[in-house]
């Protein structure tokens, strides 16, 4: 091995090590350490001239009318709690609209939505199945108010959710409002996605205070009518895409952790795999709009270090592995390979044992990261091919 070839390889393992560790444990230090000063040079300024920081939301003759969108496609399971949950909001009645479509469902969806009698509901049956876009744009063409709530057939709402998405609407800058997810997971959910969603919600709470709002998450949005336009129908990532499309219109996009909504995420790692695969094509697919939004402040760094990088981890870990093995002669670096090995052996037992290993707490973790990445891989590919139907999927 020429000293050429062990110089570029030492370049491309510390290069790759660095890459894979700064997006999971630097950037959140980093996040951490600004939002802190950050919010404590607010609470001074906010002793020096006390005033009411929270946005007040309006009585109920003054809320704006909303429209709540809801596509679907065989949820026959989850729509009579998903109707019962509408009923219980804390909003006045004669304000909603609600517009469920059913995006060429197969099972009892359309019965279900045709017995629905109530004012206030408009259901649209599609009898071909399209994809969640061509879906979302139906519903939109529908809707009679200015405010438009998207959310998912398997979402519930906590009963104050509207109210408090809606009330930062009265400022006209406004242009979307995400709202907060709370995950009931399985046993073996708990143990991965539900930890991993708890260090995501945290990352995103604290881009949210420093004016840097990524993306919504598709179960519980608002936007302002004026902000949409029909979305291609091959979007796969619509709550990212229609967002961005608000923030390059001039419109700012909000967090409020307040407007709760309760969604349940795939029971298994193999489920949460499909899913992240589509993720992982819808973000490839939205690379070209994302490059044309301006981003302001703190928002650019967050955006790299938080989603781009993220995005790009797997092509680094491959790098770090293939580093390694060329670089395996010098002892220090044999134990660096020795400890991704001992990764690698242990997502291939969550793999293989997966019964054994999800009664050891936090024992499918490695295996739930090995997925996740992979599913990002195999994602990229399906963009490049354009193998990946816009048509979501059933996880379980």
């Amino acid at each position: 091995m020429t000293a050429d070839t062990v110089w570029v390889a030492k370049v491309a393992f510390w290069l790759s090590l660095g890459l894979v560790i700064y997006p999971y444990l630097l950037y959140p230090l980093v996040l951490f350490l600004t939002y802190s000063v950050t919010q404590a040079w607010r609470d001074l300024r906010y002793l020096g001239s006390p005033r009411n920081r929270r946005t007040d939301t309006p009585s109920s003759s003054a809320m704006p009318g909303v429209s709540i969108i809801i596509p679907a496609y065989n949820e026959e399971k989850v729509l009579l709690q998903k109707i019962e949950n509408l009923r219980e909001l804390d909003f006045p009645r004669e304000r909603l609209q609600i517009i469920f479509v059913s995006d060429g469902s197969e099972d009892g969806t359309n019965q279900i939505l045709q017995n629905i009698k109530e004012q206030g509901y408009q259901c649209i049956l599609l009898n071909e199945r399209k994809g969640k876009a061509n879906a979302l744009n139906q519903a939109v063409a529908r809707a009679t108010n200015q405010i438009l709530v998207f959310c998912d057939a398997s979402t519930l709402f906590e009963p104050e959710a509207i109210k408090n998405l809606v009330r930062h609407f009265s400022d006209p800058q406004v242009g979307a409002v995400c709202g907060a997810v709370s995950y009931r997971a399985s046993a073996d959910a708990q143990q991965t996605e539900g930890a991993y969603w708890k260090y995501e919600s945290a990352l995103r709470m604290m881009e949210a205070r420093m004016g840097a709002i990524l993306n919504a998450s598709g179960c519980i949005y608002a936007l302002r009518r004026d902000c949409f336009s029909p979305i291609p129908q091959n979007t796969i990532l619509e709550d990212f895409v229609i967002p961005m499309r608000a923030r390059r219109l001039g419109f700012s996009v909000l967090y409020d952790p307040e407007a709760v909504a309760v969604e349940f995420p795939a029971s298994t790692v193999s489920g949460e795999f499909t899913r992240r695969v589509r993720l992982a094509v819808g973000s490839f697919r939205a690379l070209g709009d994302l490059v044309r939004v301006p981003w302001r402040g703190f928002t650019p760094f967050a955006l790299i270090s938080h989603k781009l990088l993220r995005w790009l981890v797997p092509f680094f870990a491959v790098t770090l592995l293939i580093s390694n093995v060329v670089l395996m002669r010098s002892p220090s670096y044999r134990v660096a390979l020795a400890v991704q090995g001992l990764f690698y052996f242990w997502a291939g037992l969550g793999f293989f044992f997966y019964q054994r290993m999800r009664r050891v707490r936090y024992g499918l973790v490695p295996y739930f990261l090995f997925a996740m990445h992979l599913a990002f891989l195999v994602g990229f590919v399906r963009c490049l091919t354009g193998s990946d139907r816009a048509v979501w999927q059933k996880v379980s």
